[in-house]
Parts: C-alpha cells; structure tokens; sequence
C-alpha cells in the first residue's frame, strides 16, 4: 500500500464515471407478462425513457425516441406510468398530456392544455374493463399566475373520448386504486396545512356505469393518523398503511396484518411508491425499514418470513402474476436496480442496474450504522463510510477528513446504500457520515415529530453532533470537518456555516437562505410545510428571520460553494443569489455554480460532473490539499 494524504489519494471513479452508463430507475410496474420502469439517463439530457423488460429479459421502449416521460405534478411527481389493458399510459413531459403507447402511433387521452403544461396528471389506475382510468389531476392557471393550482381525481377514457372529474374539494388527492371487481374506488386526500406524512384521510366510493363516483365514505385518517399506499386484495379487502401504531405498518378492514416495530411505508414525497403487495398464493410481500435498514419478507397468515436478500433500501415491491417479487431496491454493494427476488428461496435475478459497470469493490466503502448522543438527550441515527481505497493508505499520524451529509425534505431518510456518489469521495481519502437527523423517517413516528417547529434546530444540532462524535472516536479530523447538502439539506448545510463554528466549509446545492421567501415562493405541495416546521408565516415572522441565514450575514466567515439549478421552481434561484451577494460583500472566499435548464435535483451529465469536479477542487482548496495531477481547478471569489 502506497501512503498519501488524505483527501488527495488518485482515486479510479472521476466525475464522468458519475454518468457514464447510469440510469435513475424509477416509477416500477408489473403488467401480466413484463415489468416497466423509467428511466433517467443523464448522457441524454436528462431524458427520462420509458422500459419494458419480458420475462425472457428482452428490452423494449415503447414510448417514441424524442420522448421523455415523467409528470411534474406536485413538481416531485412520480406515477407517470400505468399499466391498463389498453396498453401502457404514460405522462409526456413536454406538454404534460396522458398517452397510450405500444402499439402504433401514440393516442392522445387527454386535451391540449389551454397554457404549456397547465394541465398535468398523475398516478394512474385502470378498471379491470380497460374503459377508464382513474389519476390524479393538477390544473394550473392559465394565465401563468401565482394561485396556487387546483387538484382533483379524472376519470380518463382509454380511448381517447375525454375526461372527467369525479372527485374534488381537497387541496390533494392521490393513489387511486380500483377494486378487483370494478365496483369500487379508493383514494386518499390531505389539505393545508398538513403534509401527506402528518394527516391524511382514506374514501372509498361506488363507480358508477358511465365511470363517474358516488358519494365518498370516509374509511379511515384524520388529522393524526397518516395513511398511505391503499390496495385491494383479489377477493376484495380494502388495505392500507397507518401510523396509528407509531409506524407505518400495513392494516385492513379486518385489522392489522401484521404488527412491526419498523416502517412498512414511505415519506409521500413522490406518487406511485408501493411497498406491499400481494403475491398469487394470496400471501403479501412487504419491505419495512428497522433503525434505518430495509429488509424483504412475506406475510402468510399473520406470520412475517424475512427473505435474505444483498438489499437494504426498498424503492418499490410489487408481486409479478408468476410469482416472483418485482424490487426497485438497492443494498451495501449492490447499485440500485430492478429485479426479481424469488420469495420461497432468496435469489435475486437483476433486470437492469443503475450503471453499467461497477467499480472495483476495494474502492467501496461499506456502510456502519451509528448511533450517537445529540442535544438535549436525543439519540441520533447516522450511516459512518471510512475511507476505501485498493492501493493507497493515509498516514498513521494523520486522520482523514469529513463530509457530513444532510439529506433533503426535510422529512425524508438516508439508507446505507452503494451510491458511486459516495465512492467518489471515499476513494480520494474523505470519511462521510449520512445523517438521519430528528425528523427523519425509518425511526417511527415520534422520531419524525421531532423536527415539528424545530427546523433548523434538531437537524442542525444532530449533523454537528455526528461530525463532533467521530472526531472524538478518532474516525476524522476535528479540523477539517466538512457538509454538504441539498435543498432541505442545503439549508441545514448554510445554517451549520453560519450559525456554527464547527466546520471548515462546505457545500450548499440549491438550498434554502430565506425561509420567508420560501414560505411565500414555492409551489403548492410544500405551500404551508414550513407552518409545521418553523411557525406559522407570518404570525411567527421573527423565529423565520431568526433560523434564516440571510439574515445573519455578519457571521458567516466559512467558505462555501453554491450550486443551483436555474429553472428551480421550489427553491428558485434568488435563494442561492442573495446567499452569494452576502458572502461577496463579506469577502468570504466561495464559489457559484448556476446550471442553465436544470431545475430542483441536477440530471444532466454535464452538469452532474462539473458539479463533482468543482466541490472536490473547492474542498481541496479550502482544507489545504494538493489533488492529485489533473484535477480540474474551480474559480474562486476572495480566495486563491
């Protein structure tokens, strides 16, 4: 082994290797006798393509060549495919519009929007008769304005005659699902100013002959109880995940199935998340989270049987008609990727990976799950990545230093698994901690409460609580102590730069500065967020000033490099610009990146790489290392 200081070790995965041959694998689905999925590829602008896989493993992309297809309901989206007997239907990003594709010239099933992207659907179900199908709708202003948008459920003629709304009078409605029989229609809805992981209530009601509904009964939920993912099995039980327990775990009309001290759901940041589903056998597959790990199992009879499986975080769960368990899932050394899991066995056949080659496993550093002590007594939960490296060593009398990340929502969880990401800065020497700060889900209900109007507080406690913790243990560097984030965890990452002392720099990506702005600038899902988390606006204008980095520019003194998207409709750019002004009038040494037609999570290649490349450049700079020969530079404001 050869010595080099840490953060400088020559490491094989480079910015291009961030893209090269990688895919966002989203939006799985089953239909009888193939899986679906969509998927990103950044070497394509972004584009998000359309998949069909059979069961001989054949790949097919039904969609047309120019097509990218992904909704931008809720801005997130998410469920901008379904499976019908008509054929698959897919959301077209460029006007937004439902399509039926896979046999012949595309069909349009929904109108001309009347303003570019005005009308958007999402989360599609179809009746067993393949005549409807039933989505969520999001009709923006046609004028462009800034009222908020309305949100209903469609019916949807599948061939093409038009569509209808049959339910409305929520600010949000999702995941409708039609009973085996084509007699009944479940949903759920929430309204301001609950999140869907605060309050939501399930309906169900009668469809009638021409696919429109009765009148809604309301099943379960309320303001206290969060409902997700409802279903039906095949002999036409209603099921649902609540939280009644204090987790996420799956119940039905009959009670629950099966009682966990885990989280069988998932944070409703997107649609089309399913994490139990019921298999031929009349058994249920299910993915649960316990203390931050995912694990596979089946129920059968009130009994849960866990499948060994190389996963530890689940995406998607859906049984195929032939038996097997459809994942969208990724583990320690495995890349995320869709695949089948063999339910009586374990083995687990991959259908198609995140990329293309995987590293040499030498360079990967394998995740440890951390506990640690925080403010006030808490214990906080983290995922500790060492430095890997094949060939290279550092220094006996040197430790290596830290990125600390602060995922985003911020309700939202880290997981501990093989992200080429996190290899890129353990390869050159870094050490990572992935911290669950409070309020993050996987803990149970009570530990995601806890950032209720602490935002800004808990979050930024526990990510210098972790960073402190290992350092004490040896495992990094006091010094040299580094965080990064994105959107809620970029806001963590200004507020750690400017309210503590605690790290050297770091790395803001399109991340909240002014939480007034925020609560008066983003789009309708996240509208009155911050009423949970901060303080009502503008009754609790002074604890938004006083969590609010801007409005502390005289204590910031630690550098930091900023990267935005320019087209970011939820946390638009003037939150990175006033960040920026304030630091060059402080004369504090940063960086600004401004991506042109990237918006809220960067997904092309190019700008995916020169992002890598300028944080690992600015870091070096800012920490004293020299990088290895070929590093390309980053340009600096006040620094060198």
């Amino acid at each position: 082994m050869t010595t080099v200081p840490y953060g400088a070790w020559p490491s094989p995965i480079q910015p291009s290797d961030l893209t090269a041959g990688s895919r966002r694998l989203s939006d799985l689905r089953v239909t009888d006798d193939a899986l679906v999925w969509i998927e990103g590829r950044p070497d394509e602008a972004g584009r998000s393509v359309l998949v069909v896989a059979g069961r001989d493993g054949t790949l097919t992309e039904p969609a047309p060549d120019d097509w990218s297809v992904r909704t931008l309901v809720h801005e997130y989206g998410g469920g901008s495919v379904s499976a019908t007997p008509a054929g698959l239907v897919v959301s077209r990003f460029d006007d937004q519009r439902l399509w039926l594709v896979g046999s012949g010239e595309p069909l349009a099933l929904t109108p001309e929007p009347p303003a570019s992207r005005s009308l958007r659907y999402a989360d599609g179900d179809a009746d067993p008769s393949g005549r409807f199908l039933y989505a969520v709708r999001e009709v923006h202003p046609d004028d462009g304005g800034h009222d908020e948008p309305d949100n209903d459920l469609v019916a949807v003629a599948l061939d093409g005659s038009g569509v209808r709304q049959v339910a409305g009078g929520h600010d949000f409605f999702s995941s409708p699902q039609v009973s085996p029989d084509g007699r009944r229609l479940a949903w759920f809805t929430w309204d301001h100013p609950r999140m869907p992981w605060d309050g939501t209530e399930l309906w169900v009601a009668d469809i009638a002959a021409d696919g429109s509904l009765g009148t809604p009964s309301l099943v379960a939920g309320g303001p206290d109880e969060s409902i997700q993912q409802p279903s039906w099995t095949a002999d036409g039980e209603l099921r649902w995940i609540t939280d009644t327990s204090g987790w996420w775990n799956l119940h039905s009309t009959s009670g629950p199935l099966h009682e966990l001290a885990g989280e069988v759901g998932l944070p409703h940041w997107i649609f089309g998340r399913v994490t139990a589903s019921d298999l031929p056998d009349g058994s249920t597959a299910l993915a649960w989270i316990e203390r931050g790990i995912g694990h596979l199992g089946v129920v059968r009879d009130g009994e849960l049987t866990t499948i060994d499986t190389p996963f530890s975080a689940f995406e998607q769960v859906r049984a195929t008609p032939w038996g097997t368990i459809a994942v969208l899932a990724a583990g320690p050394t495995t890349p995320l990727g869709v695949a089948e899991v063999d339910p009586a066995t374990g083995a687990v056949t991959t259908r198609r990976a995140s990329v293309d080659a995987d590293p040499d496993p030498a360079f990967l550093s394998v995740p440890e799950p951390i506990e640690f002590p925080s403010a006030d007594g808490r214990t906080a939960h983290a995922f500790h990545y060492p430095p890997a490296h094949a060939e290279v060593t550092g220094p006996e009398d040197e430790l290596p230093p830290l990125i600390v990340l602060s995922h985003g929502g911020p309700t939202s969880a880290s997981s501990p698994t093989w992200d080429l990401r996190t290899a890129f800065w353990t390869s050159r020497g870094f050490a990572v901690v992935d911290v669950n700060y409070g309020g993050s889900t996987g803990y149970g209900r009570p530990y995601r409460r806890l950032l209720d109007g602490a935002w800004g507080v808990v979050d930024l406690d526990d990510c210098v609580a972790a960073a402190r913790w290992l350092a004490d243990q040896g495992l990094a560097d006091p010094d040299r102590l580094l965080i990064r984030g994105g959107s809620a965890g970029g806001y963590t990452t200004l507020c750690a730069l400017t309210f503590r002392d605690t790290f050297a720099a770091g790395a803001s990506f399109y991340g909240v500065a002014d939480l007034e702005v925020l609560a008066r600038d983003t789009h309708k899902f996240e509208a009155r967020y911050l009423d949970g988390l901060v303080g009502v606006w503008p009754d609790d204008e002074a604890t938004y000033r006083e969590r609010s980095p801007i409005h502390h520019t005289d204590r910031i003194s630690t550098p930091m490099i900023v990267l935005q998207g320019a087209d970011d409709p939820v946390v638009p750019p003037n939150q990175a610009e006033a960040i920026v002004a304030a630091l060059d009038d402080r004369g504090v040494t940063h960086a600004y990146l401004l991506f042109e037609g990237e918006s809220h999570g960067f997904r092309r290649a190019d700008t995916i790489e020169r992002a890598a490349a300028a944080e690992y450049a600015f870091y070096c700079a800012a920490l004293d290392i020299e990088p290895p020969p070929g590093t390309a530079p980053v340009e600096l404001v006040h620094g060198d």
